[in-house]
């Protein structure tokens, strides 16, 4: 077993003192100019003014799920495409989530015998969101989520397990092989590469460019770039003759752009995200007179764990354990939310408890439902702890004992009736009561996670302006475009969002007519 790092004071504090990962604000203003020239902030950007160092029919920035799609689909119509991506390797996000992907009708969904239907998904994701999304955008995804879950397939992306997150009614999240979200951008980058393109990377876009009527025509970049050098590398500029499609994600890890819509997100607490999730390219639209939407309603990851930094083991330990085991406050020794509501109903309830909390199974679930990758991984970093009795756990943390046994007695009579009398919480037709040994904890405390704001795109990923227009030259989706998700994002949506909006915005930029 792990060092003991269970103590009152410790479960008090270890949420607030844990801001591994948090990437550096950089809110700067206009992007310097050739080798980090500082008089180039005045430069005179207009398209007419510009020497282009190379041109290309689609410039997508991001290498991310949406990215990537956006790319594939542009260059499968018949146009040439230059991608870029600021950091020294692809994926971004994209690469570190857990490979969950929300669809209904789905292979895997039809062999479990789960019934489930597009309106139901739209319930949910409504529910879930408080009714903020935009509806139009939130059946786009759902009604392509199949469509999209099968052109990952046809990709080479394997889906070999149906699992169930919290908020959703019934189990319709595909997981990959691995899974991991890299195994979905791994067979996106293969398909690029075979038809004859790739990711540029260290490669920052700076600045769009317009011309005289308002179209977006290219982009100031800055190659060579490294993350916090800010006036390093070399400027060059990229003519787009069809478009710019934005995919760079959202600003998680920007504290002072995040603080500035949400003021209780400061450094104290740390992200998931990647290091260079920082928002730039969505405050570049926004001087393009972009319109923005949702952007107070940011995300915090329930299932994340203070003793390992970014994204780690633990969500996939915690989240394939709902419906199957029970959250604990270690103070109380009782159970203290409703461990299948979705995100922001239990990462606020933690908040407001104000110290780390625990997830607890046995052996048989965390067997069926933890990838064996990260059971070894978690318990190898002491993310996740084993333990053979329950009295173990509890002096382990601090928890009343009896309080505590009494509380997982409790619960494995709501699991065998099949009803949660304390606060509904969903169990899932094969879970069953914690009774086997080893019995497996993990520590929990929200980090910033999504930011459902972003760009206003139309369906066609156009971004639109501020008199409600689209932006000639201009698309976005993946987590730079907001609307879909509303207040919360149901958890395993994001991938579908971004593939579906990604392969809209390529086969539309495709569409335009170049240097129209």
């Amino acid at each position: 077993m792990a060092e003991s790092v269970g103590r009152r004071e410790f479960l008090k504090k270890a949420g607030l003192a844990s801001a591994a990962l948090v990437g550096g604000s950089m809110l700067a203003g206009c992007a310097s100019g050739a080798s980090g020239s500082s008089e180039a902030a005045a430069e005179d950007l207009s398209a007419s003014a510009v020497k282009w160092d190379r041109e290309t029919d689609v410039l997508v920035v991001g290498s991310g799920f949406a990215g990537l799609a956006a790319a594939i689909e542009a260059i499968e119509a018949g146009s040439n495409v230059v991608l870029i991506d600021k950091m020294p390797v692809y994926g971004g996000n994209s690469a570190l989530n857990g490979g969950d992907m929300a669809a209904v009708g789905t292979p895997l969904q039809k062999e479990a015998g789960v019934e489930d239907s597009t309106d139901l998904m739209v319930a949910d994701m409504l529910k879930a969101g408080k009714k903020y999304n935009h509806v139009d955008r939130v059946k786009t995804v759902v009604e392509n989520s199949a469509a999209a879950v099968e052109w990952c397939t046809t990709l080479g992306v394997e889906f070999t397990k149906l699992n169930f997150h919290g908020g959703h009614s019934v189990p319709r999240t595909n997981t990959t092989s691995n899974a991991t979200g890299a195994d979905i951008i791994k067979a996106q980058v293969a398909k690029l590469e075979e038809l004859g393109s790739e990711v540029e990377l260290k490669t920052k876009l700076e600045r769009l460019i317009e011309d005289e009527n308002g179209r977006i025509v290219g982009a100031e970049v800055r190659e060579h770039y490294t993350l916090g050098k800010e006036d390093g590398g070399d400027i060059a500029y990229i003519k787009a003759n069809k478009g710019v499609v934005l995919a760079s994600g959202g600003f998680s890890n920007d504290v002072k752009m995040r603080t500035i819509h949400e003021p209780r997100l400061t450094e104290e607490l740390s992200s998931t995200n990647h290091e260079g999730a920082t928002g730039e390219a969505l405050r570049e639209a926004l001087k393009h007179k972009a319109m923005d939407v949702h952007m107070d309603w940011i995300q915090l990851g329930p299932w994340t764990s203070p003793d390992e930094p970014g994204f780690g083991f633990c969500p996939q330990f915690c989240e394939r354990l709902v419906g199957w085991g029970l959250m604990i406050d270690p103070e109380t020794g009782k159970r203290f939310v409703k461990e299948t509501g979705d995100r922001k109903e239990r990462a606020d309830k933690m908040l407001e408890l104000n110290h780390v909390t625990l997830i607890i199974g046995d052996a048989p679930a965390a067997e069926k439902q933890v990838a064996p990758r990260i059971m070894e991984g978690g318990l190898e970093k002491g993310v996740i702890l084993e333990f053979q009795t329950l009295e173990e756990i509890a002096d382990e943390f601090s928890i009343p004992k009896d309080v505590f046994v009494a509380e997982v007695d409790r619960w494995n009579g709501f699991v065998s009736a099949g009803v949660d009398d304390d606060f509904g919480s969903l169990f899932l037709a094969d879970a069953a009561p914690i009774a086997t040994p080893p019995f497996y904890a993990a520590k929990l405390w929200p980090k910033v996670h999504h930011t459902m704001g972003g760009l206003m795109t139309n369906l066609q990923a156009q971004v639109t302006d501020q008199d409600y227009e689209p932006i000639p030259g201009l698309y976005a989706a993946g987590e730079i475009a907001g609307g879909t998700h509303g207040a919360v994002r149901l958890g395993s949506c994001a991938i579908t969002d971004c593939v579906v909006f990604g392969r809209i915005a390529g086969q539309e930029v495709a569409k335009e007519n170049a240097g129209a």
